[in-house]
């Protein structure tokens, strides 16, 4: 749980695409004078083989509120996609604003049942069978837990975000949040295996300068995770096998 700082900060105004996960290219406000937000991440303590093995610094969320809550810019509504295959939900974390739509496209042999029942927004698309897909809205921001009703070890994150002031690591671990006014912002973090109060201490007021600004490297320590179990939808245990055969509207 350490910061440690660059020793170069970024110049110039920032316009690039959008976050990871995102289907459409972020656009500044016409005639906005706004810089860049970039930094990066590592995890560590992580039992993970991706972490350990290969430095996947993947599915970290950041984001900025304004500390100021005056004009804030709403954000155009985008499409994102989640892929159900192998009985695995890809990509597995996506970063949207909100008011935007995320499909769910079912590119298995067997049906699925995207769901989430707690925390962010609830949602349930219902059972669909292969080839097809289904979509969702999220109208609210928050941090949106999904399961499949058929396979417990289908799981994945959506965050919703308030702002178009966000980004999503990629594997190298890297972030850039461009069109950002100058300002003071209170720097946001999720990230699924870390504790709440790993992240908090991370999060911490930042002032945005027109010509941008590089944050120091952000270390998130997965130490004290433990995965939470979850219930399908109609609150209880799963099955102790799944089976892609016997669930109500299989295929015969």
């Amino acid at each position: 749980m350490i910061w440690r700082w660059l020793i170069f900060f970024s110049v110039g105004i920032g316009i690039g695409l959008g976050p990871a996960g995102d289907l459409s290219p972020a656009t500044p406000p016409a005639g906005a004078v706004s810089g860049t937000v970039s930094g990066a991440v590592e995890i560590t303590n992580s039992r993970e083989p991706a972490v350990r093995r290969n430095k996947d610094y993947s599915g970290v969320v950041l984001w900025l509120e304004p500390v100021d809550h005056g004009d804030i810019p709403v954000p155009p509504p985008k499409r994102a996609q989640m892929v159900q295959k192998d009985r695995h939900f890809t990509p597995h974390v996506v970063a949207v604003s909100v008011g935007s739509t995320v499909e769910f496209p079912n590119r298995d042999p067997y049906y699925h049942n995207a769901f989430s029942n707690f925390s962010g927004e609830p949602f349930d698309i219902g059972l669909y069978p292969p080839g097809t897909s289904k979509s969702t809205m999220f109208k609210r921001p928050g941090i949106v837990r999904v399961f499949c009703n058929i396979h417990p070890t289908m799981s994945a994150i959506i965050a919703v975000l308030p702002n178009p002031w966000y980004d999503l690591t990629p594997s190298t671990g890297q972030f850039r949040i461009a069109n950002v006014p100058p300002g003071e912002y209170q720097l946001r973090i999720f990230y699924e295996r870390a504790l709440p109060e790993v992240v908090q201490f991370l999060e911490h007021k930042i002032t945005v300068p027109a010509s941008g600004l590089a944050l120091p490297l952000i270390s998130i320590s997965e130490t004290g995770y433990i995965p939470p179990a979850h219930f399908n939808k109609y609150g209880k245990p799963y099955p102790p096998v799944s089976n892609d055969s016997t669930y109500p509207g299989a295929p015969k």
